[in-house]
């Protein structure tokens, strides 16, 4: 009788020994699993991206919203450091960001500025000639499972504010009483991935009197621009004069080498001053609009007679 109960015994015994080795080999399958895995999305990896705002133009502020997109993911966010609400599979992608701009549409890549009636007597493409602050950046990301990224998008300025100043000279300055004008050669679009301004079209512009400062007497016309796009820019005037007399007067400008680099730094603001060289003809005189320089704002506010 004590044999087989001392054989049971010794059965239990070995059943416990058996269980607490069982038990002791999943805990430590248990600390090996948590020290191989540092995050709590081992198959994915996260964004961390921070909008830097440093690089826009003097006087702008950063919007208070914009949208966020990489491959399939589409998100608004707002402030200057977001973690996305996303886990994201390994591999790389391009993470694009921009914000929503007045008169200006986003599809996939490309900004497009809306669409504006051409003036009366006009005929072609136009474009609104003041479109919101666009700021858009392009950050290359490599995401990798089972850890927890940091981007920061470099916000660009994409619009541009273009002021062009007329300097009437000639017997006729006096008797001007109005210049408007189209600028040919502007950039409808832009693809946000590559740089790109394509769709090139028109922009009306309404020439106004300066009243004060070193400019007093000129005229001048402000834009904002996508960029410039095509081979060509050109302006396009016509100067009215009180009482008709003399007749109104077109005058044409290539201002492709002035604006040569105007896409080049949409930061700061292009002001390119002319003066109008009247040519008598047989019919009264042409005009023609010559020595486009820029910077000739002379730093300080346009004071328009609006």
């Amino acid at each position: 009788m004590s044999n087989s109960r001392g054989a049971v015994v010794n059965r239990i015994s070995k059943w416990h020994l058996a269980g607490a080795v069982a038990a002791a080999v999943l805990l430590a399958g248990c600390d090996v699993k948590d020290s191989i895995y540092n995050t709590s999305h081992p198959d994915h990896g996260t964004v961390t991206l921070t909008a830097d705002w440093s690089g826009i133009g003097e006087g702008l502020t950063a919007p208070a919203s914009y949208t966020v997109k990489a491959d399939d993911y589409t998100a608004t966010v707002s402030g200057a450091t977001n973690l996305l609400d996303h886990l994201f599979e390994p591999g790389k992608y391009t993470i694009y960001a921009y914000n929503t701009a007045e008169h200006i549409t986003v599809s996939g890549t490309t900004a497009t500025v809306e669409a504006a009636p051409a003036p009366t007597g006009q005929t072609g493409t136009f474009v609104r000639n003041t479109p919101g602050w666009l700021f858009a950046s392009v950050t290359d990301a490599v995401i990798e499972a089972d850890k927890e990224h940091a981007y920061t998008a470099m916000m660009k300025q994409q619009v541009r504010e273009l002021t062009l100043i007329i300097e009437p000279t000639g017997e006729t300055t006096g008797r001007i009483e109005s210049i408007t004008g189209t600028l040919s050669g502007v950039a409808a679009s832009l693809d946000i991935a590559d740089g790109t301004h394509g769709a090139p079209s028109s922009v009306e512009l309404q020439f106004e009197k300066i009243t004060g400062g070193a400019n007093a007497g000129k005229y001048a016309a402000t834009v904002r621009l996508l960029g410039t796009a095509g081979a060509r820019q050109e302006l396009n005037a016509r100067l009215y004069f009180t009482d008709d007399s003399p007749a109104a007067v077109t005058l044409t400008s290539d201002l492709t080498t002035a604006l040569a680099a105007f896409n080049a730094d949409k930061r700061t603001p292009l002001t390119l001053g002319g003066s109008v060289v009247e040519t008598p003809t047989g019919a009264g005189f042409s005009a023609t609009i010559t020595d486009w320089t820029a910077g000739n704002g002379d730093g300080e506010d346009i004071d328009a007679n609006m």
